[in-house]
This record gives structure tokens, C-alpha cells and sequence, in this order.
């Protein structure tokens, strides 16, 4: 049995901690799928590049708004794919013949499972089983797509995000089970590019995780672009002669009240009803890593593991599921690996997200839901795009800013926008927050650049103050 000084258990940003000071250590990787992980292969990269064409589409047809008549786009799927693809595949393939290429690193193209104390067992793609051991362990292995257990989809050949963008060609018919990011994101991508598309949700509402004037405004914008069937639930899907069946129940019903308003038919399925964190998988128990009820293992802010020599970072640690964070989680474990007597900490208080639907959402910080529940005092400040003279040239009637601050303290406790380029102008709310700018040191001791769409921003403190 081999026996390394680091064992890295998946090559998404946990390859990123092979920084040139490991050189002299004798490491191993295992990874199951291609290197680069879920952001480069399937998820962010990928799918914003794919938001790019869409975002085109769509501004071609709110051009008529400003006097600019455009003629319907013509949309070539096989090149916006292959585009995507071409990059991100000759990446991958560069990537993976670097790491087979080091001295110092053994990489295995495979599944691994603990069966001991930092040892596990590889199930290899190239036939065979192989055991190593290490002296320390990074887990790194990602999350996966949840699959509903609804009858008859199992044996159907539905997409989950991990597959769609790679089809052949565009569906004229597409049904997404689920109305979280992915969702959103994959529903405006194929809908601006020519798919009728039909998204399937339990909730009353979309991205039901942000904020709610967010996620109501959201949902009442994004109903204008697909059949939007909220409130309920598949109760049976199948596929016959190229179509799928999705029948319907409402949510709080047992039976199926109108066959013909209840039964979706599409030409491709696309389940998006969240991931799970791999954790369980690694049989991660076996080698002493405690995980918490979702699955997701459990650190310190070292991301040390309860297990002696065992660090996590990513997507099978944090919840909240972002590249971002990830990145940030290895850079850390990379410290705390070449100094153990001088560790660091993470910090995640403050943490940014987006989606890139249309409208965009950029967001941070507390939710007004969340303020209300713990009954802690804010104030809420807000400014409508069209409120700013940017948001008059863009003609935005529906995207706005707004921003929660302690009325005492003038902190800012969150801040939520949703329109254009909303994810970067959240991380003006995100600098501030990190780095202790009150609202009214961020409203009034800079000069906002007018006529630019930041004012939004700028208004929406004025108003909370």
C-alpha cells in the first residue's frame, strides 16, 4: 500500500492547494470526474458563459424600448456550446496531464472510500482496486445533484445541471423541476435561446432563499418569460417516442384535479432540486470525520476535521455551496498545511452571492425575513432603478436596491439588489460590510459618479438614513 504526506480527495479548488511549496511532498489526488470540479466543468464557468449569449438575446428584444428595432436573433447552439466547451475540455486536458506529469504527485482517476483512518480504498476508472494511506487528508470532493424520488424518473433520461449544457441541440420543449439558482439560471439561458420552457416549483415563490421583496419581485418578472407552476409537485413522470409526461399535484392536494391544466409534456427535463454534499459517499466515518444531519462535514475555523490530520474545504463542508468560498477555504488549508503551529482562521461573516438570471440578483448579508424573526432592530432603505438617472436610459420599471442598517450603529446588516449588473453593484455593500463602513460614511464620504447606476446603491443608503 502506498503511503503519501497529503492525500487530496477531489481536483476542484482542492487542486488549488498544490501551490509550488509542496514540492518537496510526496502527494497524491483522486478525482472521479474531470479535474477542475464542479465550477469549471458543469457549474459557473459553463453556465455564465452560456448567460452571456442569452443576456444578448434578450437586450436585442428591450432594444425596442429605447427606439432600437432589432431583427430576431438567430441562435447556433452547436457554437455557443462548442465555444464554451472548447475552452473549458483543452483546460481540463492541460490541467490533467500537468498533475500526471509531477514528480512529486500521483494522480488517481477515480472513486475513494475510507476504510480506515486516513486510508481509503480506490475504485479505479481504469479497472482495479487501490489502497493508499496518508498522513494527512484534504476533503475536497464536492456535492452532487439530489434526485427527487418521484415514480417513473429514475428510468427516464432527464438532465440534471451536470449534463444540459452539453446537449446536442436546443429542446423546443423544456421542463426544470425545482425554482432555486439553477433554475432561474438555466430557465432564462434556454428560454432567451428559443426553448419553451416550464419550471415546476413546490414553493409560492422563486429563490425563495433571498431576500422576499427579492424573491417576489423575481417571480413576478420572471413569470412574463416561462410558464411558471408554482405550488406544485410531480407525482409521476415518463418517457415514451421522445416526450416526457410530467403529471402534477398541487401541493397541498393528493389528487390530480384536471388532467389537461396538470400534465406538462417536454421534449427534455432538467432536475434541479438542490445537492448534497459527498461526504457519506467517502464513508468519511470510517477515519473518525464527523458530519452534521445534512451530510455536510463539520471543522473548525481552521477547517481542521475531528479527525487528527484531516482538513475539508468547498462544497462538502459549506452549504452555502460558492465557488468563492471554496477558493477562500483552500487558501487557508494551504496555510495551515505548511504551518501547523501557526494556523488561520476562515472568515465568512460577510459573504456575497448572485444568480445571473434576468433580472440579475446580487445580494449580501441579512435577509428583512431574518431581521424580523431574531426581532433585532433595522431600517430599511430603498431605491427603485428608475429612480436614478441610469435606471431612466435603461427604461427599468421593476429592479430596485435595498439596504438594512442598524439605526443605532448606522451598520449596514445587509443589502440586496435586483436589475442589471446587480452582482457588482452589491460588492460596494460587500467592502463596506468587511471592512466596518457605516451607511452613512459609505452615503456621504465618497463621491458617487452621476449619471452611473451605482446611485442606486448611494439612494438606498440616503433613504435608510
Amino acid at each position: 500500500m502506498a503511503h503519501f504526506d497529503l492525500l487530496i480527495i477531489g481536483g476542484g479548488s482542492g487542486n488549488s492547494i498544490l501551490t509550488p511549496e509542496f514540492d518537496s511532498w510526496n502527494v497524491a489526488m483522486v478525482e472521479r470526474g474531470p479535474l477542475g470540479g464542479t465550477c469549471l466543468n458543469v457549474g459557473c464557468i459553463p453556465s455564465k458563459m452560456l448567460v452571456l449569449p442569452a443576456e444578448r438575446v434578450i437586450e436585442a428584444a428591450e432594444s425596442a424600448a429605447i427606439g432600437v428595432h432589432v431583427p430576431e436573433p438567430t441562435v447556433d447552439w452547436p457554437s455557443i456550446r462548442d465555444r464554451i466547451f472548447g475552452r473549458i475540455d483543452a483546460i481540463v486536458e492541460g490541467g490533467t496531464d500537468y498533475r500526471r506529469g509531477q514528480e512529486n504527485v500521483t494522480y488517481f482517476e477515480g472513486d475513494a472510500r475510507f476504510v480506515d483512518e486516513r486510508r481509503v480504498s480506490i475504485s479505479l476508472d481504469s479497472g482495479g482496486t487501490e489502497e493508499v494511506s496518508a498522513d494527512r487528508v484534504v476533503l475536497a470532493a464536492g456535492a452532487r445533484p439530489i434526485i427527487p424520488d418521484v415514480p417513473g424518473l429514475s428510468g427516464t433520461p432527464f438532465h440534471t445541471s451536470d449534463t444540459i449544457m452539453r446537449v446536442d441541440r436546443l429542446p423546443e420543449r423544456l421542463a426544470i423541476l425545482g425554482g432555486g439558482f439553477i433554475a432561474a439560471e438555466l430557465g432564462h439561458v434556454f428560454s432567451a435561446l428559443g426553448s419553451k420552457v416550464t419550471i415546476i416549483h413546490r414553493r409560492a415563490q422563486m429563490l425563495r432563499h433571498e431576500d422576499e421583496e427579492v424573491s417576489e419581485r423575481f417571480t413576478e418578472v420572471f413569470r412574463d418569460r416561462v410558464d411558471l407552476r408554482l405550488c406544485t409537485h410531480p407525482s409521476a413522470v415518463s418517457f415514451s417516442d421522445g416526450e416526457f409526461r410530467i403529471e402534477l399535484v398541487a401541493e397541498d392536494s393528493p389528487t390530480v384535479i384536471d388532467v389537461d391544466t396538470t400534465t406538462i409534456v417536454s421534449d427534455a427535463l432538467l432536475v434541479t432540486t438542490g445537492r448534497q454534499p459527498n461526504g457519506v459517499q467517502l464513508n468519511v466515518a470510517a477515519t473518525g470525520v464527523n458530519l452534521d444531519s445534512a451530510g455536510y462535514v463539520l471543522t473548525d475555523r481552521t477547517l481542521r476535521t475531528s479527525a487528527e490530520g484531516i482538513w475539508a474545504l468547498g462544497d462538502i463542508r459549506n452549504p452555502r455551496q460558492l465557488k468563492h468560498l471554496a477558493n477562500q477555504e483552500a487558501r487557508v488549508v494551504t496555510h495551515n498545511l505548511l504551518h501547523p503551529q501557526e494556523p488561520i482562521s476562515i472568515s465568512q461573516d460577510v459573504i456575497p452571492s448572485a444568480v445571473f438570471s434576468h433580472p440579475q440578483v446580487g445580494s449580501v448579508g441579512e435577509r428583512e425575513q431574518d431581521l424580523r424573526a431574531t426581532g433585532r432592530r433595522y431600517v430599511v432603505g430603498r431605491c427603485d432603478y428608475a429612480g436614478v438617472a441610469y435606471g431612466w436610459a435603461l427604461e427599468d420599471s421593476t429592479g430596485f436596491a435595498k439596504v438594512l442598517i442598524d439605526p443605532e450603529s448606522l451598520e449596514i446588516l445587509g443589502g440586496h439588489v435586483i436589475g442589471s449588473q446587480a452582482a457588482t453593484l452589491s460588492q460596494q455593500l460587500v467592502q463596506a460590510m468587511t471592512f466596518g463602513i457605516t451607511a452613512d460614511r459609505l452615503a456621504r464620504e465618497q463621491i458617487w459618479c452621476h449619471p452611473a447606476l451605482p446611485e442606486v446603491i448611494e439612494n438606498a443608503l440616503l433613504d435608510a438614513l
